[in-house]
């Protein structure tokens, strides 16, 4: 069973950039594709960001796009998402999951598994 581990989250002032990192062990992630989430207060786990397994297809929710990459190192056994142009609207819980369905990763948390404990991410403006 794969175990994921997120860190890399902290308190940044609007406008700075934080890189997440998504370790995967006790089994490989390359054969999978991998997406990242996001959950505010009072809100539901959002998508983010989506990677296939090889990292050559990436898609990416509105909000973010053109200010977050994701990216992944398989020999790591590791995925990334580096944050750019941070806005306090981007302050939440971030998770990182695997796409437990084959071809191209969906948008929907529901059809994702293996959930890491997420990491804060805190934009003051």
């Amino acid at each position: 069973q794969v175990q994921l581990v997120e860190s890399g989250g902290g308190l940044v002032q609007a406008g700075g950039s934080l890189r997440l990192s998504c370790a995967a062990s006790a089994r490989t992630i390359s054969n999978y594709a991998m997406g990242w989430f996001h959950q505010a207060p009072g809100k539901e786990r959002e998508f983010v960001a989506a990677i296939n397994w090889s990292g050559g297809i990436t898609a990416y929710a509105d909000s973010v796009k053109g200010r977050f990459t994701i990216s992944r190192d398989n020999t790591k056994n590791t995925v990334y998402l580096q944050m750019n142009s941070l806005k306090p609207e981007d302050t939440a819980v971030y998770y990182c999951a695997v796409f437990l369905y084959g071809g191209f990763p969906s948008r929907r948390s529901a059809e994702y598994g293996y959930w890491g404990q997420g990491t804060q991410v805190t934009v003051s403006s």
